[in-house]
């Protein structure tokens, strides 16, 4: 899919990859409809990359009214939606034995309900244009099975097999599902995380591995965008990635 003039919608596009990827895709010339729960720092995006061409949308992307209101808006203002980025979600540390059911409710609900409810509110608008693109941001914490992350791995993991099916199932569409998988990236993610957040921050820490630019990611996500692909990653071979040392 060409990305300029395209329409691509956000999620979680107040900070990190979400706000990356926004930005990025704004200078390679789409029109960009940003998604986040923090109303301010949305905004002052949108702001930053030209209200004409930004549409910043408040939402809580567990709650799937707010999410279809989003979509609607994101309609009324543009007339399109090319491009779905299922960025937002949040990890959970801990261990089997101690993962509070409430915790790993929350996360199931954000990282994988939530791209299966805002999907499910772009398809009628991507099948009446006869073509979209949807990316879906895993982790590559799922090709390893690091003591603590049972919960979060076990979300991704399953992101993962859904857009996998997702995929097959919209072929006929012209809608392409991808995932794009990244390693550990400079952002806020594993001072958010739900549980034990020194655990988290230790394990990174201990990982051996530099952590990446969100920028990066945004540039990984756009070329999966481009290209169609069913997946890129950014994750070190050595780690069960392709990334070449």
């Amino acid at each position: 899919m060409d990305i300029s003039g395209a329409v691509v919608l956000v999620t979680g596009a107040s900070s990190g990859i979400g706000g990356a990827t926004a930005r990025a895709a704004s200078r390679a010339g789409a029109r960009v409809v940003l998604l986040a729960r923090r109303e301010g720092r949305v905004r002052q995006l949108a702001k930053e990359l030209g209200e004409s061409v930004a549409l910043a949308v408040p939402c809580d992307v567990t709650d799937r009214v707010q999410v279809a209101a989003a979509v609607e808006a994101a309609i009324e203002k543009f007339g399109r939606i090319d491009v779905l980025v299922n960025n937002a979600g949040q990890g959970l540390q801990a261990t089997v034995d101690a993962i509070d059911p409430e915790d790993f409710r929350a996360v199931l609900e954000l990282n994988l309900v939530a791209p299966l409810t805002a999907t499910q509110a772009v398809l009628p608008q991507m099948r009446k244009q006869g073509a979209g693109a949807i990316v879906n941001v895993g982790s590559g914490i799922i090709w390893s099975s690091l003591p603590g992350s049972g919960a979060y791995s076990a979300s991704k993991a399953a992101l993962a097999k859904l857009s996998a099916i997702a995929r097959v199932e919209l072929a006929d569409d012209n809608i392409a599902v991808s995932m794009m998988f990244p390693s550990i990236t400079e952002t806020e993610f594993v001072r958010t995380v739900r549980g034990d957040v020194a655990g988290a921050l230790k394990m990174e820490g201990s990982s051996g591995l530099v952590p990446q630019s969100p920028e990066g990611a945004a540039d990984t996500i756009l070329g999966l965008i481009r290209s169609g692909a069913e997946q890129a990653d950014l994750v070190p071979e050595e780690y069960g990635g392709t990334l070449k040392s």
